[in-house]
């Protein structure tokens, strides 16, 4: 028989619930008292008091007038998260040779429901700026990373990873427009046959990406690894030679994964 929780402790557990709830829903755009109440099913004053604990602490950030924002803490949680990765630590110095031999920048990265979660990024030589870095998040099908990761999984599962990413792409000058399923379908395809996928300035302007995929011990894809530039750096017939290498790269920390020689 479970032991049964004493009440001091359940109400603490509770408290604790509820926080990590409201962080859940203001990770996802949920941002004011009305809408959080809402979408918790909560009366506004609990939520507030939620609200007002995490502001304290940092873990929440208040802009007047506009509502609530992720925090410095989690930002400082994240990146410390993501280093104590075994798999980070596993990957790390392939990452950082292939970082030197192509002097861009290198990312590694698991998938996360929809997106890809970067768990490491290793700015190149080159010294340029990319939206990207340690503890962020991108959708996946946006990325050379995730559709490195994806290609491999049953097409069945593509749709849903499709919705994910139309959910939060929005029609913005800056911004690239999303590909048609049959395109993204097509991509995904191409690379599971290749071994490596491309992303041809799909999730920033002026950027595009190779990747491959870190596979398990039975062939399943549980991370990647990408090279990023610019495109000046990026010509296509660049970008056709380095799926091999990152592949090889990606081949070598499968292996070290599986504690192959």
């Amino acid at each position: 028989m479970d032991e049964l929780i004493p009440p001091k402790d359940r109400s603490g557990t509770q408290t604790l619930s509820r926080g990590l709830e409201v962080l859940q829903c203001v990770g996802r755009g949920i941002s004011t008292i009305k809408a959080l109440s809402q979408a918790m099913q909560l009366p506004r004053s609990t939520v507030a008091r939620s609200l007002s604990c995490l502001v304290r602490d940092g873990y929440l950030h208040k802009v007047p007038y506009k509502g609530y924002y992720l925090g410095a803490k989690l930002i400082e949680l994240g990146e410390r998260a993501a280093e104590q990765q075994p798999l980070v630590d596993i990957a790390r110095p392939y990452l950082e040779a292939l970082a030197e031999q192509t002097r861009d920048t290198v990312h590694f990265g698991v998938l996360d429901g929809g997106d890809v979660l970067y768990l490491c990024k290793l700015p190149g030589k080159r010294t340029l700026e990319m939206r990207s870095r340690t503890g962020g998040r991108m959708p996946a099908l946006a990325t050379a990373l995730g559709k490195a990761m994806l290609a491999s999984k049953d097409p069945s599962s593509w749709p849903a990873y499709y919705a994910a990413v139309q959910q939060v792409s929005r029609p913005r000058e800056d911004a690239p427009a999303l590909k048609s399923f049959a395109e993204v379908r097509r991509d995904l395809k191409e690379a599971d046959v290749r071994g490596w996928s491309f992303d041809w300035e799909e999730n920033e302007y002026g950027i595009r990406c190779v990747s491959a995929p870190v596979k398990n011990h039975v062939d399943n894809a549980v991370a990647a690894v990408s090279v990023t530039s610019v495109i000046s750096f990026m010509p296509r017939d660049r970008m056709a030679a380095l799926g091999p290498q990152v592949k090889r790269t990606a081949d070598t920390i499968s292996r070290a994964l599986r504690g192959e020689s």
